[in-house]
């Protein structure tokens, strides 16, 4: 990549815009090459970056297929199953237990 400018943090002129600031305007980079880079001062560590690319570039958002919305619901469905009992647990299981909580913790559940 070449040398692009630098700007301070909340210093980027009009008509630059972060991939986040595209999105919520309906559209992506689409291509481009970075524009600019903005960079956020940290005391005692490097600063944070973020890439800006031009707004006027910048393409339309992609619409999402029925393919596309089948495959994601399919996805969403798969993180609420439990590997342990097979059941769909009503929540995303957490990554760090991999198990929904009945079968995390049995033994609470013999308590109550």
């Amino acid at each position: 990549m070449a040398s692009v400018p630098v700007y301070r943090w909340r210093l980027a002129p009009d008509g630059l815009a972060t991939r986040r600031q595209l999105r919520a305007l309906g559209l992506r980079p689409g291509g481009q090459d970075v524009a600019a880079q903005v960079e956020r001062p940290r005391r005692r560590r490097e600063p944070l970056v973020a890439y800006l690319y031009r707004v006027e570039r910048a393409k339309s958002v992609r619409p999402m297929t029925p393919a596309k919305w089948a495959a994601l619901a399919k996805a969403n469905a798969a993180r609420r199953v439990c590997p342990e009992c097979r059941r769909d647990a009503g929540y995303v299981i957490p990554p760090t237990l991999g198990m929904c909580t009945p079968c995390a913790f049995p033994e609470e559940q013999r308590a109550a």
